[in-house]
């Protein structure tokens, strides 16, 4: 088979059979098929999108392109449950939910993606703590996830290799808003983790790779529907994407506002709600619990006791981080030699916030990637980020920039007040969580 001719026929807009799907994915998993022509049809995809039935022949070749695991062996007490987000600016979700899910008796084998596009990913940010072993072996992961009840690494060579390569592809050539490719690439991952439920954080607004409540609507319905094909129960909390998550956007910035929220410092009231949304939603769907009302109450519960944060510390530390990371982690994570604050040019309220733009800002700063293994700078990015709805003057900043020097401080305080939008009069509240998909 030549991949020349499965190139032409999906740019053509015909439908690939699951012997070319099978053929590309053992290209991708073994390197045959070069980054150019892997490039062609993530593009000819993109344009003209797949089936449901290609869309499913790709999420099973992909997940059967490297190691499955099976948890069955360990004789886990409790339910093997994960989140997967579509992505967005300040999303640090991950390093709250998997210890408290893991406190409130499940356990979550978290494997994650690096920044995609104009996201940041939870592998770089994981990475942020010296010592953190992100890509340990199978042996390890299993020994945590058992011991600690969840762990948080980035996808090894084993695990989906061929989803592995065509993601870092993808990211690099424009090809990542494809309903087909985000649906196939979330969901070999989340098969091979051998996973007994799924809740997926479906982003919507500036910030997500689909900025409509439709389109992504359209993706949860995608990914759910391609999920049941392989027997793995899912559900979809679509969350608001339309400015950053919390109060920090960049790598080191996002895991201390994790530790503050696990140990009860602060907890920005959007991102609480997504994080006990998303929580309560793994309960129900695992069976732990009957009710989204008390598995709200034993997700609260689990952070004001502090077991939540006990969960997290362990973890780092069976990872290869400080025993003491979650008491001491401001003098482990990196600082950034420039901090100042970023105020508007005019006195208003915060109307509006293009999520999209502040993500590229952190690019330019150099905390997300503009090729493929740019090395980051993980002390970049924004902390104390007004949330839509602040009056902003001269005592009062839109965001703190972190960066490595003056010029690229400016630089970027220079993009995010062109991202934002100040008004006279208080905009509107909006939703941070307009639905639930897939819970009867």
């Amino acid at each position: 088979m030549l991949f020349t001719d499965v190139i032409r026929k999906k740019r053509d807009g015909r439908e690939l059979s699951q012997e070319e799907i099978e053929f590309f994915v053992a290209g991708l998993a073994d390197n045959s098929i070069p980054a150019e022509q892997v490039s062609a049809l993530a593009m000819a995809i993109f344009l003209n999108s797949m089936s449901a039935s290609e869309a499913g022949a790709l999420t099973m070749a992909m997940s059967r392109s490297g190691t499955v695991l099976d948890w069955s062996g360990e004789q886990l007490n409790g339910p093997v449950v994960d989140k997967h987000s579509t992505g967005g600016v300040g999303d640090k979700v991950s390093f709250m939910l998997a210890p408290i899910v893991a406190a409130c008796g499940c356990f979550v084998p978290m494997i994650s993606g690096r920044g995609l596009g104009h996201t940041g990913g939870t592998t770089d940010k994981v990475e942020s703590i010296p010592g953190y072993k992100s890509m340990p072996d199978f042996s390890l992961f299993r020994k945590v996830v058992k011991s600690a009840g969840c762990a948080i690494i980035g996808q090894t060579a084993d695990l989906a290799p061929a989803d592995r390569r065509f993601y870092a592809i993808r990211d690099i050539t424009g090809t990542v808003e494809s309903i087909p490719l985000i649906t196939a690439s979330i969901l070999s991952k989340k098969i091979a983790a051998g996973l007994d439920g799924l809740v997926m954080d479906v982003k919507v607004g500036s910030g997500a790779f689909m900025p409509t409540y439709e389109k992504s609507r359209e993706l949860a319905l995608s990914i759910i529907a391609t999920a049941k094909t392989a027997g793995l129960k899912t559900h979809a909390v679509l969350t608001d994407m339309n400015e950053a998550l919390g109060t920090t956007a960049g790598n080191a910035l996002e895991i201390a506002e994790s530790v503050d929220y696990l140990t009860n410092r602060k907890r920005e009231q959007r991102l609480d709600a997504v994080v006990k949304c998303l929580c309560s939603e793994m309960l129900v769907l695992t069976g732990r619990e009957d009710s989204r009302e008390e598995a709200a109450n034993k997700v609260e519960h689990s952070i004001a006791s502090g077991s939540a944060a006990e969960v997290f510390n362990r973890m780092v530390a069976e990872l290869g981080g400080p025993a003491d990371f979650v008491a001491s982690h401001k003098k482990y994570l990196p600082v950034a030699r420039v901090k100042v604050p970023v105020f508007a040019e005019s006195k208003g309220f915060l109307s509006a916030v293009n999520a999209f733009a502040v993500g590229n800002a952190i690019i330019e700063l150099g905390g997300g990637r503009r090729e493929l293994g740019q090395k980051l700078d993980l002390s970049v990015g924004f902390s104390e980020i007004a949330a839509i709805g602040t009056f902003v003057d001269r005592e009062v900043p839109l965001a703190t920039v972190h960066a490595a020097t003056a010029d690229r401080a400016e630089h970027a305080a220079a993009l995010l007040r062109r991202a934002c939008t100040i008004s006279p009069t208080e905009p509107k509240e909006r939703p941070v969580v307009y639905d639930i998909i897939g819970a009867d």
